[in-house]
């Protein structure tokens, strides 16, 4: 799909359009071949970059292409995925490529809540003809959301965590793991968007005025914030799945101990039984009350193997 924007210098409205012309904004979502052939041949660039941001496992970088003057940057996004009846949280990668002084191009294999984020409200706050200050408006909407998600994944563990203390089943474990994994890919996609920032900070790649810096630094503090809070949360996590595994372990061992206490004393009636009932004489086999008298002194022994299991917490 192919979206293109442009905004008018004059009134500052940003309006769809379908012309190729400088200053727009275009943005890419799953294109096809043809759509990328059409933006190639209509701007000017090769298809490489545009390629290499559709690509899922791209990692977040900043190339610079001399011979057409054309930058890339690929920067990873949160995205949040239905699976059954619960959300799973991971990351995806945009391109974002500058062609010349002419056109700002974004990349995306689907649909996600930056770019829409973006097309929101009459894109009122949006210039397609400022493109530094829209990259950076990109990098710092893109850390604010992984902030806002990062406290969405804290609230959902403390959810699991509550339910998890009532029944301990394997559906909120399973929940927590998937919070887990989803900390794991923010983390590791905050810190290479940190390297991108950190370098268009130093590097210069971008022409960057005094107030895109103060919306580049706020930028960088956002994201240090959200790896700060992802590692938290992380710490945090981890030490409640391993406290749930002791916890699961320490119940088994409970049960499994309660099991032999109960098999010891059950035994014991059955051992006694047996031995009178073997095909050989033995005593009181001619007294009347010889089974009464067993019986008793089988109840007798299983209680006082019981009483001394029990004072021993062996039936708790």
């Amino acid at each position: 799909m192919i979206e293109m924007y442009n905004t008018n210098i004059e009134t500052n409205e940003t309006i769809k359009t379908k012309k190729y012309e400088k200053g727009n904004w275009i943005n890419l979502i799953a294109p096809s071949e043809e759509e990328i052939q059409e933006i190639c041949k209509n701007i000017n660039i090769q298809d490489g970059f545009i390629r290499d941001a559709l690509d899922f496992e791209e990692k977040a970088r900043i190339d610079i292409e001399d011979d057409d003057n054309t930058t890339l940057f690929v920067i990873d996004v949160p995205i949040r995925e239905k699976e059954g009846d619960n959300l799973i949280y991971s990351t995806m990668p945009i391109g974002i490529i500058l062609v010349r002084d002419d056109y700002f191009i974004t990349v995306s294999i689907r649909k996600n809540e930056i770019i829409q984020n973006l097309t929101k409200n009459g894109m009122r706050n949006i210039a397609t003809y400022k493109k530094s200050r829209f990259l950076l408006q990109i990098l710092y909407s893109n850390a604010s959301l992984y902030l806002n998600l990062l406290k969405k994944i804290n609230k959902e563990t403390e959810i699991a965590e509550s339910d998890l203390k009532n029944s301990m089943r394997n559906k909120e474990l399973l929940k927590l793991l998937s919070l887990e994994k989803s900390l794991v890919y923010f983390t590791t996609s905050l810190k290479s968007n940190e390297v991108v920032m950190e370098k268009t900070m130093r590097g210069k790649i971008v022409k960057l005025y005094d107030e895109d810096e103060d919306l580049l630094e706020d930028a960088i503090v956002e994201n240090k914030q959200a790896i700060e809070m992802a590692k938290i949360y992380s710490d945090i996590l981890n030490g409640t799945m391993d406290a749930y595994a002791s916890i699961i372990s320490n119940n088994l061992n409970g049960v499994m101990k309660v099991l032999t206490s109960i098999t010891i004393i059950l035994a014991i009636p059955t051992m006694i039984s047996s031995f009178w009932g073997m095909n050989v004489p033995v005593p009181m086999q001619g007294n009347r009350f010889g089974f009464i008298i067993i019986l008793i002194f089988s109840i007798i022994i299983t209680l006082l193997v019981t009483i001394f299991l029990n004072k021993k917490n062996m039936l708790k």
